[in-house]
């Protein structure tokens, strides 16, 4: 069943009365904090700890949404190292197509997103130069042992490098997911720049973070919408 707006924001104080306040605010203070303003994409990420470790900083850094793609390699999460952060977020998984990466990019340029891939063999914009304000985008991840795809790269808008100084070649994917989590959400946040929630999209969310937070929730939801159709 569909349910309008109106009808969310009478569900969502519905189910308030079915978890304690402490928890509500908890789920509101996080919830202010997100954004869709900018959303990742893995490509064929292997290793579970990896995966989950990625994950985790989008949880911690705000961003709502991961974008996961499955050409070679499937998606696998590591409860130990993910603690949870998976179910508190929006996962989009493309495994269907022919070209997975291609039909998500595609998918993630209808919705208006700059499609930037990170490579340490493109410089194009540092992590510390890369414009956060001229619209929202998607930082494309690759594989841990060749990075992206050429169909990736072929069709990104932008590039973005985390500058090193060191004898290695580039960062680990988890930990250039959180530097550049980090230094963006942040620089995000202190910007003009409008990157919260809808209202709709918030309400969206909050509802299914209690559904996952109260048990019998479905038979709780069942009841309500009973009660005000009848």
């Amino acid at each position: 069943m569909s349910l309008s707006y109106s009808q969310k924001i009478a569900l969502i104080d519905y189910f308030s009365n079915f978890t304690s306040e402490r928890r509500m605010e908890l789920l509101r203070y996080v919830l202010d904090h997100r954004t869709r303003y900018i959303t990742v994409v893995l490509e064929d990420i292997f290793q579970s700890q990896n995966a989950s470790a990625v994950l985790r900083s989008c949880d911690c850094f705000g961003v709502q949404d991961v974008h996961v793609i499955e050409n070679y390699n499937k998606f696998n999460v590591n409860p130990k190292v993910v603690m949870g952060a998976s179910k508190w977020l929006t996962l989009n998984k493309y495994s269907n197509c022919g070209d997975n990466t291609l039909a998500a990019i595609n998918a993630l340029k209808q919705q208006g997103y700059r499609i930037v891939a990170t490579s340490p063999h493109t410089y194009v914009t540092s992590l510390q130069d890369f414009d956060v304000d001229r619209g929202k985008f998607a930082i494309l991840f690759g594989t841990e042992l060749t990075g992206l795809s050429e169909v990736a790269l072929d069709n990104a808008d932008e590039f973005l490098m985390i500058p090193t100084y060191g004898f290695s070649e580039s960062l680990n994917i988890s930990v250039s997911a959180a530097l550049c989590l980090q230094n963006l959400t942040e620089r995000l946040r202190i910007s003009t720049t409008d990157y919260k929630l809808a209202q709709e999209e918030y309400a969206d969310v909050l509802l299914e973070w209690l559904r996952k937070s109260i048990k019998s929730w479905r038979s709780i939801e069942k009841r309500f919408l009973s009660s005000i159709t009848v």
